[in-house]
């Protein structure tokens, strides 16, 4: 190996960015206002976006505080009937989570969607979650803040980790291998292509295309909120836009 390729965020570390972007998205999305639409969500407004993260914090904060081993195990919330209470029950939800995760093990069990069954993992989505909802309700606020870097590098390792391998049925085959290359933070993996999905390692190598940019932008790009244009491809362009396509994000 070649040294430290990428960066790796603590317990700590997600539950400091979760803080700030959480209070960052309810102040970005009073300055929006609940009436106005959300670029990056088609067809959502802010007010969708705001009951969205609210619903997605009790879930999680739920998960966590009840160590439930089963998703329905969580009783289902109802929307506010009056729009004028959604900042209330976002930041009520909000506030919960995060009471509940700064007192977990990030080592104890929980159910999750995923292979790692960790209040880890639990953190870590959340902190994602909500950077990307931050971006989202920026836009609609006609700001284009970056993801920070650090957490935006993460963020393409969890990624890679837990959403590249579910292919949208109507992906293409990528057919070659992919290298990303972050700019600004520490960032590298090759995903080389197999017979039922990808083979990830986090490395210096060369692949058929390489994309290189900020890891905000790279994130962007993976969870298609930005084209491929925001950053660049070198080698094989129809490999870059197969793999960038072929993930099921619906």
């Amino acid at each position: 190996g070649l040294g430290v390729t990428i960066v790796v965020m603590d317990h700590d570390q997600h539950l400091s960015a979760l803080l700030r972007d959480g209070d960052a998205f309810v102040a970005s999305a009073r300055v929006a206002g609940l009436t106005a639409m959300v670029p990056s969500c088609p067809r959502w407004t802010v007010a969708d976006l705001v009951w969205h993260l609210a619903e997605v914090d009790y879930f999680w904060g739920s998960v966590v505080q009840q160590k439930a081993v089963g998703w329905d195990e969580v009783v289902r919330i109802t929307r506010p009937a009056d729009v004028s209470d959604l900042f209330g029950e976002y930041e009520a939800r909000f506030a919960h989570a995060i009471d509940v995760l700064a007192s977990a093990d990030p080592t104890s069990t929980v159910w999750t969607w995923s292979e790692d069954h960790s209040v880890g993992f639990v953190m870590r989505r959340l902190a994602h979650e909500t950077a990307m909802h931050l971006w989202d309700v920026n836009a609609a606020a006609g700001t284009t803040t970056p993801i920070e870097a650090t957490l935006a590098s993460d963020g393409i390792d969890e990624f890679l980790s837990h959403f590249v391998a579910d292919i949208s049925e109507r992906a293409q085959p990528v057919g070659g291998s992919v290298h990303i290359h972050c700019t600004d933070v520490a960032g590298e993996w090759t995903i080389r292509p197999t017979s039922d999905g990808f083979d990830v390692t986090r490395e210096h190598a060369k692949g058929d295309c390489a994309l290189r940019a900020s890891a905000s932008d790279i994130l962007l790009a993976l969870w298609r909120r930005a084209s491929a244009d925001s950053i660049e491809i070198i080698g094989d362009a129809g490999v870059a836009s197969r793999f960038l396509a072929s993930a099921n994000l619906d």
